[in-house]
C-alpha cells in the first residue's frame, strides 16, 4: 500500500551479470516520490558521490559554492519547457481526448500522441480546449505512425507557439498528481535560465538553480556555460525491449555555440572541470566530442579526442556501460525512474556498485526522488 509499485526488483548484493537488465530495476516507496518542489529550489538535498574514494556525503544544493573548486564549470541545458500537453473532445463522439505535441513538422503539421477512449481513426477531428473547457482549435489526425504517434494538423492560421500558449498545459509526467498540473508549475518546471523553446520535459537538474545561486557560484570562481538540447519523448521513455542494448533511443536537436565551445575547452586547459547539470547535457558534449571523429573519417575506437567542438543537429546517443566519457568531468543529475536511458547513463559514469549503494542511500535517508525531486553530483 505505501510503496510505489513499478513492477521490477533491483538486487542491490550481488554482482551483475552482462546483459542482466535486472539492475536497472528497483522499487521506491510512494512517499518519496516529489509531488511538488521545495519552496526554495536551493535547500533541495544533494548527494555527493566521490567515484575515486568509492564515498557518499549528504548536502544541499545551496551549498554548491562550497563544495565546487574554483575553475570548474557548470554547463546547463537552456531549453525551454512549452506547454506540449493537450486536452479537447472527439468532434464525433464527444469523448474525451488527450495528447501530447511531440514537434511540428516543416509542413505545419504536428506529431502528437493520442490517448482517449476507443479506437482513433484517420480523418477524425479533434476539438481542444483550453484549461477552463472552452473550445479553441480544431485538429485534424492524418495518419497513425509508429509506437503510438499520430500526424496531425491544426486548421488554425495561428503559429504553433500561439496555440500552445493559449491551449496548452505543462507536460508533468504522470508520477506528479497523474501530469495535472497547477498554476504554479507554469513557472516551477522551467529552469531560471530557459531561453529556447522546443522540450517537452525539463531538464529537470537544473530546475535545482536560482540566479542567486549562480551569481554566488559566479563570485566563487565557478562559472557557467549553456547549450541546448531540445528535451524529447525519448528522454523519459522507459526501456521495454528485453534486452537493454535493444532500446532504440529517439533523436533530439541540440546545440554547443563556438563561444561556449571555446569556454569548456579554456576551462579544462586551465585544469578546471566541466561539470554537466543533468543528462542532457551530457548527451549533447559527448555527442559533440563524437562528431569530431565522423569528420575526419576515423572510426570511434580510433578516435579520443577530449576536444569539445561547435556543434548543432540531433542526437540519437545512446550511453550505456561500457562508455569512455570524453566531454564531461563531474555529473550533476536527479534520481532516475528504473528501466531508463537515464539510469543506464548515471551507472555508466558513476559505475554500477556505487550508484546502486547510492541509490539504497537515498532511500534509507528518504531523499525525494524524480522530477522535483532531490540531486545527486557525482564527482
Amino acid at each position: 500500500m505505501g510503496r510505489y509499485r513499478l513492477g521490477f526488483v533491483v538486487i542491490w548484493g550481488r554482482e551483475p551479470m552482462p546483459n542482466d537488465s535486472a539492475i536497472f530495476d528497483y522499487e521506491v516507496p510512494r512517499r518519496l516520490v516529489a509531488q511538488e518542489p521545495l519552496r526554495h529550489r536551493t535547500d533541495a538535498r544533494l548527494m555527493v558521490v566521490d567515484r575515486r574514494h568509492q564515498a557518499i556525503e549528504h548536502h544541499h544544493v545551496r551549498d554548491l559554492p562550497h563544495l565546487l573548486p574554483e575553475g570548474d564549470r557548470l554547463v546547463l541545458n537552456d531549453t525551454r519547457v512549452i506547454p506540449a500537453q493537450l486536452a479537447g473532445r472527439r468532434a464525433q463522439t464527444g469523448g474525451r481526448w488527450h495528447g501530447l505535441f511531440i514537434e511540428a513538422t516543416p509542413q505545419g503539421h504536428w506529431q502528437i500522441l493520442c490517448k482517449t477512449r476507443g479506437r482513433l481513426k484517420p480523418g477524425e477531428a479533434i476539438t481542444l480546449v483550453d484549461r477552463e473547457g472552452r473550445p479553441g482549435v480544431k485538429l485534424w489526425l492524418l495518419e497513425r505512425q509508429e509506437e503510438g504517434q499520430w500526424l496531425a494538423h491544426p486548421e488554425s492560421d495561428d503559429s504553433t507557439t500561439s496555440i500552445l500558449e493559449r491551449l496548452g498545459r505543462v507536460p508533468l509526467p504522470p508520477y506528479i498528481r497523474g501530469g495535472n498540473m497547477v498554476d504554479s508549475d507554469v513557472a516551477n518546471y522551467q529552469t531560471v535560465f530557459a531561453r529556447q523553446p522546443g522540450a517537452i520535459a525539463a531538464p529537470t537538474a537544473g530546475l535545482h538553480f536560482t540566479n542567486e545561486l549562480l551569481k554566488a557560484l559566479e563570485a566563487r570562481g565557478v562559472a557557467n556555460s549553456k547549450v541546448t538540447l531540445h528535451v524529447g519523448l525519448g528522454t523519459f521513455r522507459p526501456i521495454e525491449t528485453e534486452a537493454f542494448e535493444d532500446h532504440r533511443m529517439h533523436s533530439e536537436w541540440g546545440e554547443i555555440t563556438t563561444t561556449i565551445a571555446a569556454e569548456l575547452n579554456a576551462t579544462r586547459a586551465a585544469g578546471g572541470r566541466v561539470i554537466a547539470v543533468g543528462t542532457t547535457v551530457t548527451r549533447v558534449l559527448e555527442t559533440a566530442v563524437r562528431s569530431q571523429g565522423a569528420v575526419a573519417g576515423l572510426s570511434e575506437a580510433g578516435y579520443k579526442a577530449r576536444t569539445i567542438p561547435a556543434w548543432q543537429g540531433s542526437t540519437d546517443l545512446y550511453i550505456r556501460a561500457p562508455f569512455e566519457f570524453r566531454a564531461i568531468d563531474a555529473l550533476m543529475t536527479n534520481f532516475h525512474f528504473p528501466r531508463t536511458t537515464l539510469l543506464l547513463l548515471v551507472q555508466a559514469f558513476g559505475g554500477w556498485e556505487l550508484i546502486a549503494a547510492a541509490y539504497e542511500q537515498a532511500i534509507r535517508e528518504e531523499y525525494r526522488f524524480y522530477s522535483y525531486g532531490d540531486a545527486m553530483l557525482i564527482v
